[in-house]
Order: C-alpha cells, then sequence, then structure tokens
C-alpha cells in the first residue's frame, strides 16, 4: 500500500537527519501524533501534510494522475 511505503521513506529519511520525530512535526507544523501515524501507514495524510514533511526532510513529490480511456 503507498501509505506504508510512504511512512517508510519518510522515517528513513528523518532518522537519517538524526531528528525526532517531535522536532520534525514541529518543522513541519504537523502535530506529533499526526507525523507518528504517517510513519506507519496508519493515516490516510493529506497531499498538503506529505508536502509539509517531505519539504523539511527535502524530499520530492511526484504526483502521477492516469486517466483511463474506455473505447
Amino acid at each position: 500500500m503507498l501509505i506504508i511505503e510512504i511512512g517508510k521513506i519518510i522515517k528513513k529519511r528523518r532518522k537519517e537527519l538524526k531528528m525526532t520525530q517531535p522536532y520534525l512535526a514541529e518543522l513541519a507544523g504537523i502535530s506529533h501524533n499526526t507525523l507518528y501515524k504517517l510513519e506507519r501507514g496508519q493515516t490516510n495524510a493529506t497531499l498538503d501534510v506529505v508536502g509539509k514533511v517531505a519539504n523539511v526532510l527535502g524530499l520530492e513529490i511526484i504526483v502521477q494522475v492516469k486517466k483511463e480511456i474506455n473505447t
């Protein structure tokens, strides 16, 4: 599931930067609880929330939208 993979990437990068969850949450302007759930894939975070965290961590989010055409 995508949200679980996103959470793993965020947690790994946070640890690489030696940041605590409370510190990252503060810098991103989100609650510590939201970050906790995001890292564990336990929430359907909005792109805004994921974007804030990614920005602080120096990560880039690329979103692809695919439209299926039925003929």
